[in-house]
């Protein structure tokens, strides 16, 4: 059998029908026209039985008012009642229409709140996706400025303490894939020097302090700028726990609490002495 051909033979449309047979509209009024002419031949009957169709004209007005009131107030009430019946039959059809418009109601909002959701999330993923890539251009601009930081104490401008071989090397690494190579030696350095040494290495001189005020205001801005796209602060946690952070930590606290025989902005000592 070709199946091809099957599908393009005609469908006989099948008749329409609101209910089933035996039931609904069409047999109340079907079963209201039977019953008008079974009671139409039943009056005729009884006028040509009883007046007749000649003599029926010479009765009084009030005589044939009568009559005509009787004989089809049955008449009347049958479709009064079937009338009844279509109607409500007629409202419980809109109301199943209205319940199932109502239920497509629910499933088109459903359906706008799991779009407005997924709308939500890719907006949120194509925010979060920007700011990682800020983040990059960032993390370069903070491990310049730490590099600068180290150098004027680490370095031949200071008391020389780390070879240039390992200055080259840290700035390799910075420009590659490790832009918080010199954060971590800064800290390499507090760890290993002491508190006082490592104030002397944050704020010793004005170009120390102005490099921290910059580390600080530009890691400021960075945590700033992950709020928009971190929704539960796992962003801000892990930059506050990398090298830069622990660093803009150490700066703040430094900052604003000085250990004893430093005031912050005063610089009455040897800014490359270890004590």
């Amino acid at each position: 059998m070709d199946t091809e051909n099957t599908h393009l033979k005609p469908v006989r449309e099948q008749p329409f029908r609101l209910h089933g047979p035996g039931s609904g509209p069409d047999f109340l009024i079907w079963f209201g026209l039977g019953l008008t002419i079974v009671w139409l031949v039943l009056l005729s009957l009884y006028v040509s039985n009883t007046t007749g169709w000649r003599h029926i004209g010479d009765a009084p007005i009030e005589t044939l008012g009568n009559f005509l009131e009787g004989a089809f107030a049955p008449l009347a009430f049958l479709w009064l009642v079937i009338g009844y019946f279509l109607q409500k039959k007629e409202l419980m059809q809109n109301t199943e229409a209205i319940k199932m418009q109502y239920v497509e109601i629910q499933k088109s909002a459903n359906q706008a709140e799991i779009q407005a959701e997924a709308i939500k999330a890719s907006e949120l993923h194509a925010r979060r996706q920007s700011f990682l890539q800020v983040a990059e251009s960032v993390k370069q601009q903070l491990g310049a400025i730490a590099a600068f930081l180290f150098l004027s104490s680490q370095g031949a401008a200071g008391n020389g303490l780390v070879s240039e071989e390992r200055i080259a090397e840290l700035w390799e690494s910075m420009n590659n894939t490790d832009p918080e190579g010199f954060s971590r030696s800064l800290l390499q350095v507090r760890y290993r020097q002491g508190e006082r040494y490592a104030y002397k290495l944050l704020y010793g001189t004005t170009i120390r302090n102005k490099h921290c005020e910059n580390f600080i205001f530009n890691f400021e801005r960075l945590i700033e700028t992950a709020a928009d796209s971190d929704e539960n602060g796992m962003i801000r946690d892990a930059l506050l726990g990398s090298a830069h952070g622990r660093l803009y930590q150490w700066m703040l606290d430094y900052r604003d609490n000085p250990p004893a025989g430093f005031n912050h902005g005063v610089y009455d000592f040897d800014p490359d002495s270890v004590e």
